[in-house]
């Protein structure tokens, strides 16, 4: 039953996932962490740490972590977890492939219409609002503290938050720079 369920909880996630992995993060989030109780949000924030991290789509590697654990929590055991990557990871996939086998001829002869641009510059805001609503989910308690239960951690992630922000933003540091600098910080600072 969890095979199901994590196959059209994934497929409709890739079916309305605009905007790529990043927009598909509060999807992601919603089901496997509201809706079915798959995963707690620290879990949720620490897959997603490892999928910024590894190679490959955000995603379709939040996906194969998701459907990993959300399996071995239900099944505890870990043959069945790599099915449920599997399975996650394909569903979310399978939208994808499927519309752009069928749309991609059409789309090549309709590209400069009027009404194909159209659609486009409409989906661009909805894809920035799916972006700014996965970094909003993610600044929470969990992922940042408060300054009433732990200040010294709370403005140690504001701190970290913002010297990312700027260095990627401002002062053109490469994102993977970020990271390894953000974990060294995070090792020396907060534990």
């Amino acid at each position: 039953m969890i095979f199901l369920e994590l196959f059209y909880t994934f497929f409709m996630i890739g079916l309305f996932g605009f905007g790529g992995g990043y927009g598909m993060l509060s999807l992601i989030q919603t089901e496997t962490v509201v809706h079915h109780g798959w995963l707690t949000t620290a879990e949720f924030t620490n897959i997603v740490a490892v999928s910024q991290m590894t190679p490959g789509p955000i995603g379709i590697n939040s996906a194969t972590y998701c459907g990993y654990t959300a399996v071995e929590k239900a099944t505890g055991s870990q043959l069945m977890a790599i099915l449920g990557s599997t399975t996650a990871t394909f569903a979310l996939v399978l939208p994808s492939l499927i519309l752009m086998i069928l749309i991609s001829k059409m789309f090549m002869r309709y590209m400069n219409t009027q009404a194909v641009q159209s659609i486009f510059q409409a989906l661009r805001p909805a894809v920035v609002g799916l972006l700014l609503a996965a970094t909003l989910l993610l600044m929470n308690e969990e992922n940042f503290s408060s300054p009433t239960s732990n200040p010294w951690q709370f403005w140690i992630s504001v701190g970290l938050f913002v010297a990312t922000f700027v260095g990627t933003k401002f002062m053109k540091i490469h994102p993977i720079r970020m990271i390894c600098f953000a974990a060294f910080a995070g090792l020396l600072l907060l534990y």
